[in-house]
């Protein structure tokens, strides 16, 4: 049997966790800003608030608020799409796709990984 929480328990036990890790959060960025930004730059130290903020100002411009497992799951969808295109290639064109993959440096494999994907497709 599973014993279901109330609604505010699970509630209670995000906000709980919302606020352990923007604590934590907040004081790596306290203390790498103070050991390295003062050294380097000379810029003056800052505290567990500032470092809050940063981490705060650091998600809102490059990460995004998506929740828990956001990027994960976009990249999961365009897997997908990928596949399903792939899978409505000829095979002349997954041969033409495969080689175009081996002359670009993010597609680099060693040539026997290339080889299999190639003919078990």
């Amino acid at each position: 049997m599973h014993s279901h929480k109330p609604w505010w328990m699970k509630g209670l036990f995000i906000i709980a966790m919302i606020a352990i890790a923007g604590t934590v959060f907040g004081w790596i960025v306290t203390l790498l800003w103070n050991w390295l930004m003062t050294s380097l730059f000379g810029l003056r130290s800052i505290g567990f608030w500032e470092g809050l903020g940063l981490f705060l100002l650091g998600k809102v411009l490059f990460g995004g608020f998506r929740g828990f497992g956001g990027a994960h799951r976009h990249r999961h969808r365009h897997h997908r799409r990928l596949h399903e295109r792939w899978e409505r290639m000829t095979p002349q064109e997954r041969e033409s796709f495969s080689r175009g993959l081996r002359h670009c440096p993010w597609g680099k494999r060693s040539g026997a990984a290339q080889d299999r994907d190639v003919s078990s497709s």
